[in-house]
């Protein structure tokens, strides 16, 4: 009788044992995801982003239920330059776009729209990265007087030009900017001596110029004062709208950012079913292209700086007041860590 009670106590324990342990387990797991649980929304959002082909950190978002999990039902939107996917904006075509500081500021110049985070890609290897090629008489920054340079439409090019050439005194005036669509227009046009340098970034675009017979790489922008912060801008009716959306929507790319850098070879793989990116050029272009978003005091400096360049070129026509162009709420709630600027 007593064998019966202790097997019988034994049984129970076991059993006390194996419940507590099932209900540790989904505690365990619950708290893994509160933090999408918590802000996820009872419907999605619907939002739509401009993004280029070569960029990961949107189409990881997407493809591996990122967006999803913090209920946002994303439309990419693919357009040949972050400065496009910008301009979209002034046609209710998305809702997010993301860029270099320069279309970023003509864009919050002219309507009403906010800078939500920096991308955090403002750094001398991203700058590296910006390859300048030209044609093989041209051995100097003096050789480019009175010759012909690719502008990308939109983007922060005249600036470095600008920068770049006044450094060896050649003014910019005594050259010819020829506005382009795209990189693979320059490219055409490079090829065929119709433009005489111009300005390249991303690995699969380098290794094209680099068969350019009769051109040559001739200094990266690290080597220039240049220096080109990213951000991510929206609309403010959007914002207003949505501001736990925009939060989750940050917390998102963040999620997505950390999943690009301890998957480069998946990652590789998504921007190629999706976009057709080589898989290698991917790979090279990941220290470079990954983002780490926040907002800081030197995201703000840099800002500032293209600010002054833009107002003092003619670009923006009226001063505005920058502080009032950001919206940093949702990025505190989202990486509290990664907002330092005015503390």
């Amino acid at each position: 009788m007593s064998k019966f009670k202790s097997s019988r106590s034994l049984s129970g324990l076991l059993v006390s044992l194996a419940l507590i342990s099932a209900v540790a387990t989904g505690c365990g797991s619950k708290n893994d995801d509160s933090a999408a649980a918590s802000t996820k929304p009872a419907d999605p959002i619907q939002l739509k982003i401009a993004d280029i082909s070569t960029n990961p950190v949107f189409r990881v978002a997407k493809t591996k239920g990122i967006f999803e999990k913090y209920g946002i039902d994303a439309e990419i939107v693919t357009f040949a330059t972050p400065a496009e996917g910008i301009n979209s904006l002034f046609i209710k075509q998305v809702d997010i776009a993301w860029g270099a500081d320069f279309p970023i500021l003509n864009a919050v110049s002219k309507g009403d729209y906010s800078i939500i985070a920096a991308t955090g890609t403002d750094t001398d290897q991203s700058a590296a990265q910006w390859k300048l090629y030209a044609q093989d008489d041209i051995q100097q920054a003096s050789d480019l007087k009175g010759k012909k340079l690719s502008t990308l439409r939109g983007t922060f090019l005249p600036y470095l030009w600008d920068e770049y050439l006044k450094a060896s005194g050649v003014s910019a005036a005594d050259t010819e900017q020829i506005g382009q669509g795209g990189f693979d227009e320059a490219y055409i046009a490079l090829k065929k001596g119709e433009i005489d340098a111009t300005w390249v970034v991303g690995a699969a675009l380098i290794e094209k110029f680099d068969g350019i017979e009769g051109a040559h790489e001739l200094t990266d922008m690290s080597k220039t004062t240049v220096r080109i912060g990213g951000d991510v801008i929206a609309t403010n009716d959007f914002i207003q709208k949505e501001p736990e959306g925009v939060a989750n929507f940050l917390r998102a790319l963040d999620e997505a950012s950390k999943f690009v850098s301890a998957n480069p070879d998946e990652t590789a793989d998504i921007l190629f079913k999706e976009t057709k990116q080589p898989k290698d050029a991917t790979i090279r272009d990941l220290a470079t292209n990954n983002w780490n978003i926040g907002f800081s005091q030197a995201s703000f400096d840099s800002l500032s700086k293209q600010k002054a360049y833009m107002l003092s070129a003619g670009i923006i026509k009226d001063d505005f007041d920058l502080t009032a162009k950001l919206n940093l709420d949702s990025l505190k709630q989202a990486v509290p860590d990664r907002v330092d600027y005015g503390q």
